[in-house]
């Protein structure tokens, strides 16, 4: 979950460096650090805390050199400090590496390093790299003309676990090496100089021509070019992608908070998903996949797995697919799914959703499915992300880069695509009356201007959260895909406001939650189904009448009741009203957290892209 970059230029490295640990900074904030090659010596300044830190350092503006790696840490093995910030060097400091990943067999090569007179400065998991590439450099059986590639070919074949690395040495003045395993990395192509980093988005100032590195694939990178190897050292030719994001879309654009910007651009990101895929008096179309009819009939059961608020919008897909494709849904925790020996065979069809496509416990599960001859389709944000390679299938929001650690516009984008997905099916399958599927298309085609509307009524919405911030705990109820979107609006809260917060299906109160109620505590209550008001009502009557104050989220007409607050939001189709509803609880949780004077977009100990088990 750490962030890592590299460049091979002419320019001086360290601008370039640390503006690409600024963009990637929402992988992890514990430390920061880089490593350049000044005249014949690595120089490496690194710190504890945020990459403002690390510009402060004395001597770092000092540096001249025009190649250089950096990182910014998530820490997992050892707590943060400067001590366990990267780059990492071996004990002769002719090696020094960047790491993001995980190396789970640590402990038994710091011992055959120890036997073999290394020392360890560090906690940490990544510096037994550098100094096995300095022992199999000087002892290897080097396989390649190229010794420090096959020296780093060597180490790695000693790892198990996951990585993205990067190694820069004086010995070679003129190139990074770079490798991946499970961890993602992509290598920018610009004239005259090459960049490589963990996400798109920090080389978008620089480049939209992308090379994007496989698992076991090795990349050297000099300034004028880029060689490719597989696992063998064989070399090979890479196609050069072209990554159509504007750069602009990676900054605040007069925002202060990316997580404000972001909420903002929903409305938009809406427009981009839903692109071509339908318009009204036409079929769904999918150009990226090839289901038939004959393959959907024998499905029995769709499995939809993710993790955090990618598995929430998998809640909200459950009841579109089910009402409209009539075909059983299952939705799993993907941390989950693999070790519960799932029923899957070739009459299951598996959807991964991953906002990065680097989510390592989704792909994981994947795997799985693929190993049980089940197909599988991924619905991500990043073209040509990890799982789009491993998956049968594979399509895309278009919500542009989301850089706040707290996703908002990535979930609502992954709802529509699903929404579609399943009017998809459900018109290739004809289980579904053509004027209901004719209705939620012209729902979902408006919901970018009913959002716009909820945007310029957030006045109240701030106005509560003034009166709610200093709160402990909050509950959020709701009943079918209101409890869907109770679930989204509990986890946002608790990612950015550190307040404990409960989601809990409203009908389930007064079986134990009921107790956690007392004198002002806030209960936050989604009303959105016409089925449902009578019953979500007395629910929320049950906590009024043990001292709660309660904010309601609604876009019916209620009766007349004692609720402290009412957010009224436009009507829509039930099925994709968790797109409107969420909106005023991200709105929420994002002026409780700026009322508490918290970093929105880095909430502590979380980082943007989970890209380890």
């Amino acid at each position: 979950m750490c962030g890592i970059v590299g460049y091979v230029g002419s320019k001086k490295a360290t601008p370039i460096l640390i503006d690409g640990l600024l963009c990637l900074e929402y992988r992890g904030y514990d430390s920061a650090g880089i490593a350049t090659l000044e005249s014949d010596k690595i120089v490496v300044k690194k710190d504890k805390g945020r990459v403002k830190n690390l510009t402060e350092l004395d001597g770092i503006n000092d540096l001249t050199g025009t190649i250089g790696i950096a990182h910014t840490r998530w820490a997992t093995h050892g707590k943060p400090c400067k001590e366990n910030s990267h780059p990492h060097m071996d004990n002769s400091e002719t090696f020094a590496v960047v790491h993001n990943g995980i190396i789970e067999n640590y402990n038994e090569l710091r011992q055959f390093l120890g036997s073999k007179g290394y020392t360890f400065l560090s906690q940490t998991d990544t510096e037994v790299i550098p100094n096995l590439i300095h022992y199999y450099f000087h002892n290897g059986n080097h396989i390649n003309e190229d010794k420090f590639l096959s020296a780093v070919k060597a180490a790695v074949d000693d790892l198990k676990g996951s990585y993205a690395i990067e190694v820069i040495s004086p010995l070679f003045p003129d190139r990074v090496i770079a490798i991946r395993k499970d961890s993602p990395l992509v290598i920018g192509n610009a004239e005259g100089e090459n960049f490589v980093a963990s996400d798109i988005p920090a080389l978008l100032a620089y480049t939209k021509n992308f090379y994007l590195l496989d698992d076991n694939e090795f990349a050297v990178i000099y300034k004028d070019s880029v060689k490719f190897f597989d696992n063998t050292l064989t070399e090979h030719n890479k196609a050069i992608k072209v990554i159509d994001w504007d750069a602009s879309a990676a900054g605040k654009d007069g925002f202060e908070d990316y997580m404000l910007k972001e909420i903002y651009e929903q409305p938009n990101s809406i427009r981009e998903t839903i692109g071509s895929r339908f318009k009204l008096g036409e079929k769904c179309s999918f150009a990226d996949i090839d289901i038939t009819k004959e393959y959907l009939e024998k499905i029995n059961k769709i499995y939809i797995v993710a993790c955090g608020t990618a598995m929430h919008a998998g809640l909200v897909g459950k009841k579109l697919i089910e009402n409209l494709c009539k075909i059983s849904v299952e939705v799993d925790i993907a941390s989950e799914f693999r070790y519960r020996n799932p029923l899957i065979d070739d009459k299951t069809l598996c959807i991964y959703i991953s906002q990065s496509g680097e989510t390592a416990d989704t792909i994981a599960a994947l795997k799985l499915a693929k190993s049980c001859n089940a197909k599988t389709l991924a619905i991500t944000n990043v073209i040509g992300s990890s799982i789009t390679r491993e998956a049968d299938y594979s399509i895309y929001t278009h919500a542009g880069p989301e850089i706040a650690v707290a996703s908002t516009k990535a979930y609502t984008a992954q709802v529509v695509l699903i929404a579609i997905l399943a009017m998809y099916f459900a018109e290739i399958l004809g289980r579904c009356d053509e004027s209901e599927i004719e209705a939620l298309k012209s729902d979902i085609l408006d919901l970018p201007s009913k959002i716009e509307t909820i945007l310029d009524n957030k006045s109240s919405i701030e106005e509560f959260a003034k009166k709610v911030y200093t709160q402990k705990d909050m509950f959020f109820l709701g009943r079918g895909t209101d409890y869907n979107v109770a679930l989204e609006g509990s986890l946002k809260l608790k990612e950015i406001s550190y307040i404990h917060s409960e989601a809990y299906a409203a009908g389930e109160l007064k079986h134990g939650p009921i107790a956690l109620i007392e004198n002002n505590v806030t209960v936050i209550g989604i009303i959105t189904d016409p089925k449902l008001i009578e019953k979500s009502i007395s629910n929320l009557q049950e906590v009024i009448t043990r001292g709660a104050k309660t904010l309601i989220i609604t876009n019916q007409v209620l009766p007349n009741t004692h609720f402290d607050h009412i957010i009224t939001i436009p009507e829509t189709n039930p099925l994709i009203s968790p797109i409107l509803s969420v909106i005023p609880l991200q709105l929420l949780s994002y002026y409780i957290s700026k009322n508490k004077g918290l970093d929105v977009d880095k909430p502590r100990n979380l980082a943007k892209s989970v890209t380890v088990e």
